[in-house]
């Protein structure tokens, strides 16, 4: 029995990596003839960092998945449909895969060929919308999912409607290890000659350790030789966003409450043989959690097994596993319940040594070899079970292989202090055209996008950029100007109403998924500045752009009753203007089809999408079905062109085609999708992305591997070299919105076979 490991792994700092380490182990000593932990398997360990030499993995991790890169897990699916693996074991933890609630985990389980054990140390009673999703979707996948208690089970039969017996208990394993008779951390200052309180693990504030602070008090009044011990590093997530401040913030609390000669820190990890020592070292141990939300504690597990007496807040995990007398329970963030309760056991030795002997005794059936030996018997029923043929794979509509990777190189080229510079020579940025506000906005939806997907520092550092920009180029009664000159001087005195309403589109989004609430409040002011120049709006591309922007700020406020009848005033001129000019023939909103063509039924779709119109969309359909039979019919993109654009009646003009038409058309079958949830608008997204890659009318690639950037247009005799703001950022915007789609290949592959496009 071989098997394949998907986790994390030491020497990275993680729970759910030791989990894995210790389950490895588990079930190798149940085969002592394997001389080490890589005969029986091997792990695809999860990074958190872009550097695949940020660890130093033992030789058991055969491959690394960097969290934030899609394709990795796409490749780490193939490496072991390869490999010699009989079975893979996955552990899941929302927080350790990419994207949002770790999605990025579902195009690799949707292309597995192995039978699949899901280990969940997580389940939510109160899930989004994307994590039930996801872990339905596991389920599927899965032939057994694997908990570590009953609350667990209840909630995914009753929550997710997973089938019960597809779902297995397997409690949380413990190190089969005693505690040797002379123990070595008697003689640590801190416990010598002490009655100590225990604490262990990764520290951070949800831990409630400051709970315990506050119960010194009244529990040193009676028992002066009391020493509370928090045995453990800082979580390097906190110390990466606060330091040490919440360790401080212990420390300062001590010393309030006089009880500092009581409270001792000892900041490092200890393994587990380590750990044995002091848990039966302590005479308590005290985990003061402040949510019940937690449906598995390793910590917790770890105390039991050591038979130590567990004193601890109601948290699921804790009722389960304390019941029968084998540990004691006070409320959430009650120090008074915690000093009498601690109180109480150490005023009655009997019942402190029974609370120990009954833990202890549950203990023996969570060692870890026993807990590797039902996971043995699991894996060899799924193997035996297992048949591929039942796994109907399909062939992505989405191949993330043939898109290059995501970078930033241009983008920050163009990018100085003010803003985002227009224009470029080839790759170089033209400072004598300065900036404008179109090209900050779409930079600004960007940089929102690109730090959605994986939390890019780069992007995050641009976002005040752009937005300053647009906050420098609102005007005293709310409009905005459009062109600023390199030494930033105002080029016009009021711009376009395509740039306005492509920056409230920008705030829009903004205002939906601010990095930081400072930015959403900036943007919310931004926004509503500008309100009374809706009104204004004359052309319906303006109107679309800005329809687009009110539809993503009611996504994020859906009560303003006023932002909705804005709404729907707005739509009215395009539904008037698509009934006044369109027949059987044309079905388009004017006698010509300009720029930026795809807009009018992307806000539609939109604008439908908030309000349920079905007449709006049913134009919206209709003008997406007209776009489509003129610019896909030869198998590939064809936007309308520039030159001479088309006339109802007219000859289409094949050139210039422009990066901002090919956007347009990609956000457009994107939201298709999200609206109507068919595949054939992936599909057709897709194929409009890959015009930028060379799927085109000249059979020519705009996007430059060298700059990273994307040329100017499609011209009668090639591509124009120059890789301006507008079509790089309509390129990068394309490419994000793709991978967004890639993320929810594990629904729209399961409607059918790809469909033939027209």
């Amino acid at each position: 029995m071989k098997i394949a490991y998907i986790s994390t792994y030491p020497p990275r700092e993680c729970g759910i990596a030791t989990f894995n380490q210790n389950l490895m182990r588990a079930i190798s000593a149940n085969f002592p003839e394997r001389k080490s932990l890589s005969q029986g398997g091997f792990v695809v360990a999860v990074n958190d960092s872009e550097n695949l030499q940020e660890y130093e993995y033992p030789q058991e991790v055969k491959y690394v998945i960097r969290q934030n890169h899609q394709k990795d897990y796409i490749r780490a699916a193939n490496y072991i449909n390869t490999s010699i693996a009989d079975v893979c074991i996955m552990e899941h933890e929302f927080g350790i895969y990419g994207g949002e609630s770790g999605i990025y985990i579902l195009p690799l389980l949707n292309r597995l060929e192995k039978p699949l054990i899901s280990i969940l140390h997580t389940v939510l009673r109160e899930p989004s919308y994307v994590q039930r999703i996801i872990v339905r979707e596991i389920a599927e996948q899965s032939s057994k999912i694997i908990v570590m208690s009953h609350r667990a089970v209840e909630f995914l039969t009753t929550i997710y409607e997973i089938p019960a017996e597809k779902i297995q208990i397997i409690e949380h394993g413990v190190p089969d290890l005693e505690a040797p008779e002379d123990n070595p951390v008697n003689a640590i200052s801190a416990f010598k000659n002490k009655k100590v309180m225990l604490t262990f693990g990764l520290i951070s504030r949800n831990k409630g350790l400051e709970v315990v602070v506050k119960a010194l008090p009244k529990i040193v009044a009676k028992h002066p030789d009391v020493m509370y011990v928090v045995l453990g590093n800082t979580h390097p997530g906190v110390v990466k966003h606060s330091g040490e401040e919440y360790r401080d913030y212990l420390k300062s609390l001590a010393a309030q409450l006089k009880v500092s000669n009581h409270l001792t820190f000892i900041n490092k990890f200890v393994a587990e043989e380590e750990l044995i020592n002091y848990l039966t070292a302590a005479t308590v141990y005290v985990t003061p959690y402040h949510n019940e939300a937690q449906i598995t504690s390793g910590t917790l597990s770890y105390a039991v097994g050591a038979g130590a007496a567990v004193v601890s807040t109601p948290y699921w995990h804790a009722t389960e596993l304390l019941a029968d007398n084998r540990g004691r329970l006070f409320d959430f963030k009650d120090a008074d319940a915690l000093a009498d309760t601690v109180n109480g056991l150490l005023d009655n030795e009997a019942a402190l040594n029974e609370v120990k002997q009954n833990a202890y005794e549950y203990g023996l059936h969570l060692r870890w070899p026993v807990i590797g030996a039902e996971y043995i018997r699991v894996a060899q029923e799924s193997a035996n079970r297992h048949d591929f043929r039942d796994k109907i794979l399909r062939n992505s509509i989405v191949d993330p292989e043939v898109m290059p990777a995501f970078n930033l190189a241009h983008i920050l080229r163009l990018t100085d202090d003010t803003g985002i510079v227009q224009h470029a020579k080839y790759g170089i940025p033209n400072l004598k055209e300065g900036y404008c506000l179109d090209d900050n906005a779409r930079a600004l939806i960007m940089a929102l996008m690109a730090y959605q997907r994986n939390k890019s520092p780069e992007a995050l550092n641009l976002l005040p950029i752009y937005l300053s920009y647009i906050h420098y180029m609102q005007t005293d009664d709310g409009n905005f100007r459009n062109f600023l000159s390199f030494d930033r001087r105002y080029l016009d005195e009021v711009g376009s109403e395509d740039s306005f309403g492509r920056t409230i589109w920008a705030l829009g989004h903004l205002i939906g998924c601010a990095a930081h609430n400072s930015y959403r409040e900036f943007a919310m002011e931004l926004f509503h500045r500008s309100y009374p120049h809706f009104q204004k709006l004359e052309h319906i591309r303006g109107m679309a752009n800005t329809i687009i922007g009110i539809s993503l700020y009611l996504k994020a406020i859906p009560t303003d009753e006023g932002m909705i009848n804005e709404l729907m005033r707005l739509t009215t001129p395009l539904v008037e203007a698509y009934k006044r000019t369109s027949t059987p023939e044309w079905q388009w909103f004017e006698d010509v089809m300009t720029y930026d063509n795809a807009i009018l039924p992307l806000a539609l779709l939109h604008s439908c999408e908030i309000t349920g119109n079905e007449e709006v969309r049913k134009i919206a359909m209709e003008s997406m079905g007209f776009l489509d039979k003129l610019t896909l019919s030869n198998g590939y993109l064809s936007p309308i062109g520039n030159d001479g654009w088309y006339y109802r009646g007219g000859t289409f003009p094949t050139f210039d085609q422009q990066a901002i038409e090919t956007m347009a058309m990609v956000l457009m079958y994107f939201q298709a999708y999200e609206t109507l949830r068919e595949p054939e608008y992936i599909e057709k997204m897709f194929l409009s992305y890959k015009w930028f890659l060379g799927e085109n009318t000249l059979r020519a690639p705009l996007y430059d591997h060298e700059t990273k950037g994307c040329c100017d247009g499609l011209m009668p005799t090639g591509i124009n070299r120059n890789q301006g703001a507008e079509s790089t950022l309509a390129y990068m915007i394309s490419h994000l919105t793709v991978l967004k789609a890639f993320e929810l290949e594990y629904e729209y592959n399961k409607y059918g076979q790809k469909i033939e496009v027209c």
